[in-house]
């Protein structure tokens, strides 16, 4: 493989992040709809905690297709491979991690998915659309890129202080949860949000410094 030449690949992967960006997109209004519905009217306990998120008429929809996209996504690790790019840790770690733990919070229902799955779906969005204007050819800012990675900073955050938040409800018996699943899903947010804080440092951090010299 390593004598190979690289492989271009470059309408393949514009059709792909295409269709995941359309998919995304659509996951996003989808599931931003409801949630906040149910945070206008309910409140954000309910919000929550609330299992309706997972056979509702629509969202149930979405939330198990959101489950079933985790394995089709790990075909962005296949281009890297293919077109001979750097295929860092953060990237599998973060593909790998986040199949398994949605293929085991979904059986259980537990509580928060519906915030988990809602912000996934809206930065896979913006991710995805970035990726498909990349291959194409535009020229984007790398200031979107930078912005891309905090909306996932932001996004790791959010989602320790759902955990949180519904730690502290299930000891009230209002969220449907176990100690078990808070302790994985906590790890694998506080880890991402190490990694990715360090990828943004060491991907924009020393070349915007650079480029504020050079001025």
């Amino acid at each position: 493989m390593k004598q190979r030449e690289k492989f271009e690949l470059r309408k393949p992967l514009i059709l792909w992040s295409l269709s995941l960006a359309v998919f995304s997109i659509f996951g996003a209004v989808r599931t931003g709809a409801y949630m906040l519905y149910i945070l206008m009217t309910k409140g954000l306990k309910q919000s929550v905690c609330d299992q309706s998120f997972y056979y509702g008429p629509v969202s149930k929809f979405w939330a198990y297709a959101f489950v079933l996209s985790k394995a089709p996504e790990l075909g962005d690790t296949i281009f890297i491979i293919l077109r001979k790019q750097k295929l860092i840790f953060l990237h599998w770690y973060h593909h790998i991690t986040v199949l398994l733990y949605s293929w085991y919070s979904y059986k259980d229902m537990v509580a928060g998915g519906g915030w988990f799955m809602t912000m996934n779906y809206g930065v896979h969005a913006v991710m995805y659309s970035y990726y498909a204007l990349r291959a194409a050819g535009f020229r984007v800012s790398r200031k979107f890129a930078m912005l891309i990675t905090l909306s996932q900073i932001t996004q790791m955050i959010i989602g320790c202080v759902v955990n949180c938040l519904v730690f502290s409800w299930m000891q009230q018996g209002q969220c449907p949860s176990h100690v078990q699943n808070i302790v994985w899903s906590s790890i694998m947010y506080l880890s991402y949000f190490v990694l990715f804080c360090h990828f943004f440092f060491e991907a924009y951090i020393p070349k915007t410094r650079k480029a504020s010299k050079a001025d």
